[in-house]
């Protein structure tokens, strides 16, 4: 007996139909050929393409957080930048308020002072002034006085010259 044949005996001897297991082995070749042919091949395009899909989606996730780290630090140097700046302009403001303020006080010194000057001026003035109505109070009081004591009317050349020598004498005793 041949080898074959001795396989078929034994095959037999277990309870197996050899022609029905070739038959299946036949029908599952073929199966397996159209699955492969039609189904498989698809299917397997499909996942290559998935695949392709899910990397490049991690690829665009790391370069998006990539991204999302150079805008942070973009971002965190830009609100550095603008804090820098805004001290800047803090202090620039506030130098800026001290010399307007001394610049107002030194102003309103020298305001002080023009006022000061000018009410001595006028009081100054107004002392000339009184000085001089005194005077001719002084002299009419004089004249009248003089011309009481005399008991006679003075003519007006006389009250004049009166006048003057009386404001000489005033003039000169101060």
């Amino acid at each position: 007996m041949d080898y074959s044949s001795s396989l078929y005996l034994a095959a037999g001897n277990f309870g197996l139909n050899t022609e029905l297991v070739l038959a299946q082995i036949i029908n599952f070749s073929i199966l397996a050929f159209v699955l492969w042919k039609f189904a498989f091949k698809k299917i397997l395009v499909v996942l290559d393409e998935r695949q392709k899909k899910i990397s490049d989606g991690l690829q665009y996730a790391e370069e998006m957080k990539a991204r999302l780290a150079d805008a942070e630090k973009q971002q965190a140097d830009k609100l550095k930048e603008a804090s820098e700046q805004a001290a800047k302009i803090v202090k620039d403001a506030r130098e800026a308020a001290k010399t307007f303020s001394e610049k107002q006080q030194q102003e309103a010194v020298t305001q002080a002072e023009d006022i000061i000057k000018k009410a001595r001026e006028s009081t100054q003035l107004e002392h000339q002034q009184m000085l001089a109505e005194l005077r001719k109070e002084v002299t009419e009081l004089v004249v009248t006085t003089t011309e009481k004591v005399l008991q006679k009317q003075l003519s007006d050349a006389d009250k004049s010259s009166f006048s003057e020598a009386a404001a000489k004498e005033l003039y000169a005793s101060n």
